[in-house]
């Protein structure tokens, strides 16, 4: 099975919880805009699917294949 996390830009507020929550699949760009790194691998789909959960808009989604 493959994931990966998405974001829904016109969403998205730039609050930074989904790095804070996965900084090893989620950077923060200049202006605190996620930049997703990779595929989800099976070890990281509980944290993945609960950064996606936790977002305060609902713009982290978690696409699993």
């Amino acid at each position: 099975m493959s994931a990966r996390l998405r974001v829904d830009w016109p969403a998205c507020r730039a609050e930074g919880l989904c790095h804070e929550l996965v900084p090893d699949l989620v950077s923060l760009d200049e202006w605190g805009y996620p930049v997703v790194h990779g595929e989800v691998d099976e070890s990281r789909l509980r944290e993945a699917r609960a950064a996606a959960r936790q977002c305060p808009r609902l713009a982290l989604r978690l696409i699993e294949d």
